[in-house]
């Protein structure tokens, strides 16, 4: 228990303490493709993270924890220096993450963060189904549908929209599993009133893996996602 405790600690000073100073972000002195730019990367950090193996919750089943991403950013590029000189070049995300399970092997899922020290704040949902559920000797396989949507920065209206395929396979406390996704970022400056800046939308395939271990009631699940930037993130959860 008390390592499990000192794991929860960990993500919230891994999150707090990544800071430099408060990082807010104005887009106001960004030109057109450094916005462009600057919104591709965001995107991907704030993208939904699965951090779940494939397998189903099951009806009964639920997951309820906190976690934390640290996202790779070019924090010393033209555009973020313009957008946010004090952004630490790790950009860490933490997030209450909660998922439900339903029948026919359905889960259903939500993550909330507002990110220490800045004005980025997002709201996610998804939907997992697994097309096979697994067993003792066959893993399971998944596909996920996915959304967030980004807030808190003046002006801008980004959200990303996802799907990925997932693989897990159980053995004995631990779950290793791996997946790949695509991830589309829509991104709008609208509402800045600034001229010379239009909206901006892409496309970026995702690979991701990780692990999940089981102890009693209590999961720690740790994944990386290779894109455009590179992110980790453990969670902390609990559940049956």
């Amino acid at each position: 228990m008390k390592k499990i405790l000192a794991a929860f600690a960990a993500v919230f000073l891994i999150s707090s303490h990544a800071w430099a100073g408060k990082a807010d972000i104005d887009i106001t002195g960004l030109a057109n493709q450094e916005f462009g730019e600057l919104s591709r990367q965001i995107g991907m950090a704030v993208a939904y993270k699965p951090v779940a193996p494939a397998e189903p919750l099951g009806i009964l089943g639920f997951d309820i924890g906190i976690e934390a991403t640290l996202a790779e950013i070019d924090n010393d590029s033209t555009f973020w220096n313009t957008a946010s000189p004090d952004m630490p070049g790790m950009l860490p995300i933490p997030k209450l993450h909660a998922v439900k399970g339903l029948p026919f092997g359905v889960d259903i899922g939500a993550v909330y963060s507002e990110v220490p020290e800045s004005n980025i704040s997002l709201l996610g949902a998804e939907v997992k189904w697994a097309i096979l559920e697994g067993t003792v000797a066959t893993p399971a396989v998944a596909v996920r549908g996915t959304y967030t949507k980004l807030d808190g920065i003046d002006g801008l209206d980004l959200n990303t929209k996802g799907v990925d395929v997932s693989i897990s396979k159980g053995v004995l406390m631990f779950t290793p599993y791996a997946g790949v996704g695509q991830v589309w970022i829509e991104s709008d400056p609208s509402g800045a009133g600034i001229s010379g800046l239009s909206k901006a939308s892409f496309s970026e395939t995702k690979l991701f893996g990780g692990i999940q271990a089981s102890l009693l009631i209590f999961r720690i699940t740790g994944e990386v996602e290779v894109a455009n930037i590179t992110s980790y993130t453990i969670k902390l959860s609990t559940g049956f």
